[in-house]
């Protein structure tokens, strides 16, 4: 999910699972302009999610291996 300039990416076991999601320690302030699908606006803290560059790379790889680059920076949500 992006709003542009930054994306929260996920990656989820399946659909009950709470996951793993990008981080980038530091970022300071939150972002808005999240759409979900049900039409809500949702705001996060910058350290939740990555720029939209660093979220194309995440998910190349992703998409391309099924896990995460090695040098990719996430929480464990489970």
């Amino acid at each position: 999910m992006t709003n542009t300039e930054r994306a929260m990416v996920m990656l989820l076991e399946d659909a009950g699972d709470p996951g793993e999601h990008a981080v980038d320690p530091g970022a300071q302030g939150a972002s808005d302009g999240f759409a979900l699908c049900n039409g809500q606006d949702d705001e996060y803290p910058d350290e939740d999610t990555v720029p939209i560059r660093e979220a194309f790379r995440l998910v190349q790889h992703i998409v391309g291996t099924g896990s995460w680059p090695t040098d990719a920076r996430r929480v464990v949500d489970r």
